[in-house]
């Protein structure tokens, strides 16, 4: 059960219109279908609807009977879309404080407010500096230099530096039952797995269905990133499909985040919003920026 209380409510049927059944301007296809592709949750599921069928009722008590972590999750991606379409059609806040008091909603539950979504006068969400940059491009071109062996190794300690660079709270790779992990990083309400590869193969759709068999089997809140030197097979990207649940990035993708001096975290914003839209799991640094 979460945490949101009657009055938690009362602010969430305001800000997304949900008076007599309604969420947002969502029919019930649309909905059903937010919910699937956006959060992997079927929003139809009949469990959901014992406090009621209409959209709004289902959403309610999904919201209530949730875990903390999993309400964060789905109340983020709503007050995404709201302010995506609020904003697209150039219509003025009707909610007092509604920036404010969603966000203190969100961190109440267990959530961070995003670096982008913070009041304008706090500036921007710092990033590495100058120095930090050509100390992590240095990094870089010492890794290529050993032998594939150890080279595996650096590279998931390199990656490692560049989450913390920008302070994604990564942890190093580690082991479950019959599997491993090459790391993890946090980015807003996401925990992002990683996979890194340092070969000179390009990776293939058996690699990325590997990986994403592990990222599927982990809590609503995971995705992945797979890390690929050597680029991603043209056949393999095809193979593998869409709506999953990972994105993709390879060397020079890393080399134009280096070299340009791009904040590593907003690639990765971009890079799942282009995911979410396309259900392309890899789309170029340079295309996106």
């Amino acid at each position: 059960m979460s945490d949101i209380r009657a009055l938690d409510i009362d602010l969430l049927d305001a800000l997304f219109g949900m008076g007599d059944g309604y969420v947002l301007d969502f029919s019930n296809l649309t909905f059903s279908a937010f919910f699937r592709q956006e959060l992997r949750i079927n929003i139809d599921d009949p469990r959901h609807a014992q406090g009621g069928t209409s959209k709004a009722k289902r959403l309610r008590y999904f919201l209530q009977t949730a875990d903390n972590a999993t309400a964060v999750r789905v109340l983020i991606a709503l007050w995404k879309y709201r302010e995506t379409k609020r904003k697209r059609a150039r219509q003025s806040e009707t909610v007092p404080d509604a920036d404010s008091e969603f966000w203190e909603l969100v961190v109440r539950l267990g959530g961070k407010r995003p670096p982008s979504d913070r009041p304008s006068s706090a500036g921007p969400a710092p990033g590495p500096d100058k120095a930090v940059l050509t100390q992590l491009s240095a990094e870089f071109v010492r890794v290529s230099e050993f032998d594939p062996q150890r080279r595996g190794y650096e590279f998931e300690r390199f990656l490692k530096s560049v989450f913390n660079a920008y302070g994604l709270d990564p942890r190093s790779s580690f082991r479950n039952v019959g599997e491993q992990i090459d790391g993890s990083f946090q980015l807003h309400a996401w925990t992002y797995l990683v996979e890194a590869r340092w070969r000179s193969a390009i990776a293939d759709a058996a690699a990325l269905h590997s990986f994403h068999g592990k990222i599927d089997q982990k809590a609503d809140w995971s995705r992945g990133l797979f890390i690929s030197m050597s680029g991603f097979s043209p056949q393999g990207l095809v193979a593998f499909g869409r709506a999953k649940k990972l994105i993709c990035m390879d060397g020079f993708d890393l080399y134009e985040i280096l070299s340009r001096g791009l904040p590593f975290d907003q690639v990765i914003d971009r890079k799942a919003r282009r995911a979410a839209e396309t259900g392309a799991p890899y789309v170029s640094v340079r295309e996106l920026f």
